[in-house]
């Protein structure tokens, strides 16, 4: 059974030596995945054209085809963008921050809660930007 974070911390404050933690835990830590890997991966699963994600995205054509072929490493908002245009879950959002080593969305910020609720709600990130800028929050692209 998976440990949860905190059983994490709790186990990595009373263990003496790293090696024993890490032994004992490896199969519990996230293993940071190269964000283009992980954006072809889905684009691959949910059969996908990059070109509509890009133009769904708002983010620059060049640019964008930079990420997902690895030589540009966006922002969180950039990447966020992306997985508005790609229609991904907040699983699957969270999932993909995490794994590429951003920190997930949190709902106690603002800006977060309002990128969470366009998720849900499968709103354009057009949709999720005026929301933010309405809000007086900073826009994804």
């Amino acid at each position: 059974m998976k440990k949860t974070t905190c059983e994490l911390l709790e186990l990595l404050k009373t263990t003496a030596n790293l090696e024993t933690y890490m032994d004992s835990s490896s199969e519990d830590l996230i293993e940071k995945i190269p964000l283009s890997d992980y954006l072809n991966t889905l684009i691959g699963e949910r059969d996908l054209k990059k070109s509509t994600i890009i133009n769904h995205s708002g983010l620059d054509r060049s640019y964008a085809y930079q990420i997902f072929d690895g030589q540009r490493m966006p922002t969180r908002d950039k990447v966020l963008a992306l997985c508005l245009s790609m229609k991904l879950s907040i699983e699957e959002t969270q999932q993909l921050l995490k794994h590429t080593g951003y920190p997930p969305l949190y709902a106690k910020f603002k800006q977060d809660s309002i990128i969470l609720f366009g998720l849900e709600h499968s709103l354009s990130v057009l949709e999720v930007n005026e929301l933010l800028y309405e809000l007086k929050e900073s826009i994804l692209t």
